[in-house]
């Protein structure tokens, strides 16, 4: 009997392993695309939505924190995909300080929460309409790995590298 539920406990760790942002999945959410709450966030206030980017920049503010996310499509496990088209931008509002050291820019960022509005920020000269998510649960996914792939020359076959002294001169 010790031995099943180890195993059962095993199992159920294994799971969460797998997909560390488990708990996003199971929020239940409206379904609100980004592109329609940002034509028309207050039709959608008090929707929960799960949306999810790449943040650009984080703004503290007295008693909460903006963090502004390019949307991106999410995938099975809520892990956005970082390259790719996007439907527009969202504002996450954190309760309290949110250090922009962490939520640096170019991070993936999961949210689930409640559309609360929207507000009008500037990108560049263009007047860009958020909607904002007042966020309930959220993960930051860790940063992007870049590599460098290398290609080798494949190697060549010289003949009297190969062959030992006396039969490396030897004409066939």
């Amino acid at each position: 009997m010790k031995v099943v539920s180890l195993v059962l406990v095993l199992t159920a760790c294994g799971g969460c392993a797998a997909n560390p942002a488990a708990f996003l999945s199971q929020a239940l959410v409206d379904d609100v695309s980004l592109a329609q709450a940002r034509n028309a966030a207050d039709v959608y206030i008090g929707s929960t939505v799960r949306w999810g980017g790449v943040v650009t920049e984080v703004e503290n503010k007295a008693d909460k924190t903006w963090v502004f996310v390019v949307g991106r499509e999410l995938r099975d496990d809520e892990k956005p995909i970082t390259d790719g088209d996007s439907e527009g931008r969202f504002i996450a509002s954190f309760d309290g300080f949110v250090d922009p050291l962490v939520y640096k820019s170019g991070r993936p960022l999961t949210v689930v929460g409640s559309i609360e509005g929207s507000t009008v920020r500037a990108i560049g000269e263009y007047d860009y309409r958020f909607p904002v998510v007042a966020v309930r649960d959220s993960y930051l996914w860790e940063e992007p790995v870049k590599t460098k792939v290398i290609y080798a020359p494949a190697p060549r076959y010289d003949y009297y590298y190969y062959h030992p002294y006396p039969y490396s001169r030897r004409r066939w």
